[in-house]
């Protein structure tokens, strides 16, 4: 039988909106201010987003007593925002007890990472692809052209014609949208069947397969980057000889690989020497709860004694909000859209959020604090109904599974995933058939926008920050702004003054794309025992 282990937050690091660090964003929350701000992307939009406040610079001398320079310049250079996010905010972590982060190196294979991603780096990605792009057609432009494709010459002068080929731009007004449409195909056809380009091949395959020598596969680094070197040297003697563009697969640079979605995690175990497991769960916007589950799981199981779990997003980009607002979920009036409001959309926005938990007996023992709560319960569902649109069983199953343990009427506040679309009314009347009508509900992406993967960690943290003190921190809302779907079920929400709360469990639900659910439950410590059990680890 699993043995029932209590779990606790031993640090905690942010990235958010206006929030570079986690103390800022604590003094942030106190106020019922948005930290949105315009998109600036398109030029000029009626889009709001939550820009997170960072700088990477902040961060140098910590690695400079860790490691040797070159290792914060190779991180400032190759990792996206998204990795260099969650860096921050580790780090961040670390911080809330000295000590703790030579403890996790100590732990060995039972300290592991979960820090996943929502939709990526995508400001690398998009930067890349675009990059191959330009080469790719640049590339055919070059090998498509008469003098360096036969079959193209015989296709024109009618010797030969093509029965396969695309329609010639020739016959279109140039630089008009049919003839780029017409163009790109057109040269790709011609450039795959280039014999000057097969040429030039051949000649490449002879430079790239000459071996390398005994001598550099014996152990010398050097002489096989040597070979490497030279290889590419006559590559590009080739190419000028051709005067042909470069390669379209030597124009992506090895940055897509090295901000792919396990990075942050790889990347943490890295800088922090923590050899257990390191990867990423991707739930949408479910998967910080998600990643606090399989922490948990890890740690009641034995298989870990501490995890560090986390998400982090890229900042707030152009194609993501183009698939938000064509997926009908993105407000776009240039106002804040609140939840429980308008219900007109919602607001893309970047950061990450890191958490230290583990065995809170075990970590307490050697002296280390608890910030925040204790978490009690967590449950995870799938809809299996819809890509977007949330079921009612889905997230009730999540709910009941994080809640085996207590009753509804211990639950005393409860912070929704709340997108500020239609999906919110129905969010509250499912919540309501399983919580005490008293409870006290909170929705926060009016505040610091929807972070696809990191939102629901914002928001676990503002309500572990406000209810270890017995308060809930103020909301940009009035009785009065409640929508009337909403008004109906005469549900109970925090306002723009804050409020005290009652001691009492809290409970998170976070909902994602594709019908995955999350729910975590949470209570404050209580401050008398863990005196006791810190005096405990100091009396040993």
């Amino acid at each position: 039988m699993t043995q029932h282990r209590r779990i606790g937050v031993f640090g905690w690091g942010i990235v958010a909106p206006k929030s570079p660090n986690i103390e800022t964003f604590d003094r942030n929350l106190q106020q019922a201010d948005t930290w949105l701000s315009p998109y600036t992307g398109y030029g000029q939009s009626n889009f709001l987003v939550g820009y997170p406040e960072f700088d990477f610079e902040t961060y140098r001398d910590w690695f400079d007593q860790r490691f040797p320079p070159a290792r914060y310049a190779q991180l400032r250079e190759k990792m996206g925002p998204m990795a260099q996010y969650a860096i921050g905010a580790f780090i961040q972590s670390l911080a809330n007890n000295p000590g703790i982060e030579q403890y996790l190196q100590s732990l060995g294979t039972k300290c592991h990472v979960y820090v996943g991603t929502g939709i990526g780096d995508i400001t690398v990605t998009q930067n890349e692809a675009l990059r191959y792009e330009r080469a790719l057609r640049r590339w055919n432009e070059f090998w498509s052209a008469p003098e360096r494709c036969a079959a193209l010459r015989a296709h024109q002068d009618g010797t030969n014609v093509d029965p396969n080929a695309p329609r010639s731009p020739s016959e279109l007004s140039i630089g008009s949208e049919e003839w780029i449409e017409t163009k790109y195909p057109w040269e790709a056809h011609w450039a795959a069947k280039s014999d000057a380009l097969t040429t030039y091949l051949a000649e490449a395959r002879e430079i790239h397969s000459e071996p390398v020598p005994p001598s550099a596969g014996s152990g010398s680094g050097s002489a096989k980057l040597s070979i490497i070197r030279q290889k590419l040297s006559k590559i590009r003697a080739l190419n000028r000889r051709w005067g042909c563009p470069e390669e379209p697969w030597a124009a992506v640079s090895p940055n897509l690989l090295w901000n792919i979605a396990n990075i942050p995690a790889a990347q943490i175990s890295m800088i922090g020497k923590i050899v257990g497991p390191a990867y990423a769960p991707v739930a949408a916007c479910a998967s910080f709860g998600i990643a606090v589950k399989m922490g948990v799981d890890a740690i009641q199981r034995g298989e870990a004694t501490a995890v560090v779990i986390g998400m982090t997003d890229p900042p707030p980009h152009e194609m993501v909000i183009s698939a938000f607002y064509n997926a009908n979920v993105l407000s776009a009036d240039a106002d804040v859209s609140r939840p429980m409001t308008g219900l007109k959309g919602t607001h893309v926005a970047g950061g990450s959020c890191i958490w230290i938990v583990g065995d809170a007996e075990e970590l307490m023992a050697h002296g280390f604090q608890p910030v925040g709560m204790e978490i009690v319960g967590v449950g995870a569902s799938s809809d299996a109904h819809h890509i977007i649109t949330p079921s009612k069983g889905g997230p009730q199953l999540a709910i009941k599974a994080a809640l085996e343990e207590l009753q509804a009427i211990d639950v005393t506040t409860w912070d929704m995933h709340a997108t500020a679309t239609p999906g919110d009314p129905m969010e509250i009347e499912n919540a309501l058939e399983m919580l005490h009508p008293d409870v006290v509900f909170t929705a926060r992406k009016g505040t610091f926008g929807h972070g696809m993967s990191v939102g629901g960690g914002w928001e676990l943290t503002a309500q572990h920050l406000g209810m270890a003190r017995g308060m809930l921190f103020p909301m940009s809302l009035t009785e009065g702004e409640l929508h009337a779907d909403v008004k109906v079920h005469s549900a109970k929400f925090v306002q723009e003054s804050g409020c005290e709360v009652a001691s009492g469990y809290s409970g998170k639900l976070s909902m994602g794309v594709g019908g995955i659910n999350s729910c975590v439950i949470s209570r404050p410590w209580d401050r008398e025992e863990i005196a006791r059990m810190l005096k405990r680890a100091v009396a040993s």
